[in-house]
């Protein structure tokens, strides 16, 4: 019985293929924990408000130069391995199984849990005071002269602060202010940690470059060779990509720093404080609209009242002088490690400025034994003209009469006459300059 062809019907389904652009993310959030989860470029887009312009910059198959973007509810952090996003909650790396990153990712992770376990301790603290009747070592009273006090008092006045019950504001997400120092909000303290980190590599690079290159010039200056050519020319190669790598990160840097608006950008925390007041804000505005309906004059009031606020809140600017002198410490040290690479580069480029001019005194001293050596050869040259014209198959009365002391006082005489010509033309030489 002949075998039927299957029909496109009873063929299996072909097997489905993984969507393109998905990969595997590691979220971290605000408390330290962290899982895995294998999502697309798109979900991540909707996820963070990111465009794809931004997305392309985290492509690990394309080479683009460290870049930080503040965006309107993330930061785009693409510093050396780390490539990661930054929100008010969360952070999601690439790149977490790369080996390069793994410290990264534990220094993360720990951090963010011990701040944590440093909050909840400090928490359990406070309500152990106050069980106990208010005993216990009492915080100082915040001076209400201080530029602190009157932003986070600002603040309050738009909604964004609480105020608790000695009438003290506390900001959203810090530590209060008679409770201790005001500590950075969760996107500051990730994007120190990538600085950090990212300032740690390049600096440990800079030291094993510096170990590596100084010995190997001062081998070279003391014999040159081809090794020590080879040598030399791979350390001056790492040289140059680890300066550039650096420089690009001091200028990413120093454009943020010169640049007011895109450091209030990174301000998430506030960001998403202000849009959730506005969003209560604007509720507020439908109720009241609906039960002062009927009445005129109030009603107006209480509108231009809600508008004002409003406009007070869309004009808010936060202030960017924490942000200002986090990004001002990296950008010193990461300067120190640019300094040192520069005092690198100008010992690799003294040392070959010192072996050209070693080469350039040896092609001196091969130029001067070369014109020596042609007076010597010219010379020689009109001893044989002398010596060939004696030879010439002529009749000569010195030939029919000569004596064995006449052909030896030629032969002295065209020897002393060469000898007298080469040193005449190297007393020559030497007045005019020509050798040493």
């Amino acid at each position: 019985m002949p075998l039927k062809r299957p029909t496109a019907a009873s063929s299996p389904p072909p097997a489905r293929r993984k969507g393109a652009g998905i990969r595997a993310w590691l979220v971290v959030s605000n408390s330290g924990e962290s899982h895995v989860e294998e999502v697309g470029k798109h979900l991540i887009m909707r996820r963070t408000g990111l465009p794809a312009r931004d997305m392309r910059i985290l492509d690990p198959g394309l080479s683009y130069p460290s870049t930080i973007l503040g965006r309107e509810r993330a930061i785009v952090v693409n510093l050396e391995n780390i490539k990661a996003i930054i929100t008010a909650c969360e952070v999601l790396v690439l790149n977490s199984k790369d080996p390069w990153v793994a410290p990264f990712v534990h220094d993360l992770e720990s951090r963010l849990c011990n701040f944590n376990e440093k909050v909840s301790k400090g928490k359990d603290g406070d309500t152990a005071r106050e069980a106990n009747g208010g005993l216990g070592p009492k915080s100082p009273e915040p001076d209400p002269s201080s530029p602190l006090l009157r932003n986070l008092s600002q603040k309050a006045e738009i909604g964004m602060v609480e105020m608790n019950e000695s009438g003290s504001p506390m900001a959203s997400g810090d530590k209060q202010l008679t409770g201790g120092p005001k500590a950075f909000p969760f996107e500051f303290r990730v994007l120190e940690i990538c600085l950090e980190s990212t300032c740690r590599t390049l600096e440990a690079e800079t030291s094993t470059l510096e170990q590596e290159a100084y010995p190997a010039l001062d081998e070279l200056t003391s014999k040159t060779s081809t090794y020590n050519l080879q040598r030399v020319r791979h350390i001056k190669s790492r040289l140059v990509a680890v300066y550039g790598r650096v420089q690009k990160v001091r200028d990413e840097l120093e454009n943020l720093l010169d640049d007011d608006t895109d450091m209030a950008e990174m301000y998430l925390t506030d960001k998403l404080s202000l849009q959730q007041f506005e969003e209560s804000g604007s509720k507020d505005d439908i109720d009241k609209d609906y039960i002062d309906f009927e009445s005129d004059n109030e009603g107006d009031e209480e509108l231009w009242s809600d508008k004002s606020s409003s406009e007070k809140v869309s004009g808010f600017k936060p202030q960017i002088q924490e942000l200002e002198m986090l990004l001002e410490a990296y950008f010193v040290q990461i300067g120190g490690t640019l300094n040192k690479l520069s005092t690198l580069r100008e010992y690799v480029d003294d040392t070959e400025d010192y072996i050209n001019i070693m080469l350039d005194d040896k092609q001196n001293q091969l130029l001067q034994m070369g014109v020596m050596l042609t007076t010597a050869t010219l010379l020689l040259t009109t001893g044989v003209v002398v010596v060939g014209i004696f030879g010439m198959n002529i009749r000569i009365p010195l030939f029919d009469y000569g004596t064995q002391a006449d052909f030896l006082q030629t032969n002295i005489g065209v020897v002393v006459g060469i000898v007298v010509l080469y040193l005449s033309a190297f007393i020559l030489g030497k007045k005019k300059g020509l050798l040493d």
